[in-house]
């Protein structure tokens, strides 16, 4: 009796192996299912390489930056994530504290260092600058196209600022007048805030809009602040002093 059970335990078990043996899939699933890797996770967003540096001395020094890449910027002391900026068309940035820098032309640790000079005038005793290239203009068809097409906006800022010049306007970004002297470096000391002038062109001739920035710039009055449009100039005229 126990012999027979013996037997008909062998049998069962054999009779399931051999099902399992010629059941392929069981098997292949699982060894193709350790063999891959795991699929990588696209956000849609471009790296900001400058979170994963911590030191200038490792910064890139090769390759030169150039209007519409794409980097990111990080001061170590402000202990906040990287920031990620477009070279605009004239080759500057907007870096943190300090406003546009010529970045064009330059390398990561050469554009790192000069920040670094700029912030420890001002800022920082001592500052630490991380500069990287996230993307280049090349590797980016819009950006191709923004940078070499006929749509690239301007507005020029003549008078009593820090930098007078021409400016980028972007195409996605609206640039109040308030934010546009800002651009500029602010004031300078014999500005009439009061009385700023933005000439523009309109089918009918030149358009002169006289802004009180006073009443923006340091009460608030948010609803005179005009957007700029392309090719706009703002006259910011000296102050005058009776003696």
């Amino acid at each position: 009796m126990y012999s027979l059970r013996s037997l008909l335990f062998l049998v069962t078990a054999t009779a399931s192996s051999s099902l399992l043996a010629q059941d392929p899939g069981v098997r292949e699933y699982d060894e193709r299912r350790a063999a891959s890797p795991a699929p990588s996770v696209q956000t849609g967003e471009v790296v900001k390489s400058a979170a994963v540096l911590n030191s200038m001395e490792v910064l890139d020094d090769n390759q030169p930056i150039e209007a519409g890449d794409v980097i990111s910027m990080r001061i170590v002391e402000d202990r906040r994530e990287p920031l990620q900026l477009r070279v605009g068309a004239t080759g500057e940035v907007n870096a943190p504290h300090i406003g546009l820098v010529k970045a064009s032309g330059r390398t990561c640790k050469q554009l790192a260092f000069d920040v670094k000079r700029r912030l420890e005038l001002n800022y920082y005793n001592s500052a630490t600058v991380i500069v990287a290239i996230d993307l280049k203009r090349q590797d980016n068809p819009n950006e191709r196209m923004r940078t070499t097409g006929y749509d690239i906006n301007f507005f020029t800022v003549y008078g009593q600022v820090l930098r007078q010049g021409k400016y980028e306007l972007p195409v996605d970004e609206d640039i109040s007048i308030s934010q546009a002297i800002l651009r500029a470096g602010g004031f300078a000391q014999f500005a009439n805030p009061q009385r700023v002038k933005l000439v523009r062109k309109t089918p009918q001739g030149n358009k002169t809009i006289v802004v009180d920035l006073d009443q923006i710039m340091r009460r608030g009055n948010l609803e005179y602040d005009i957007y700029i449009r392309d090719n706009d100039v703002i006259i910011v005229d000296e102050k005058k002093v009776n003696f």
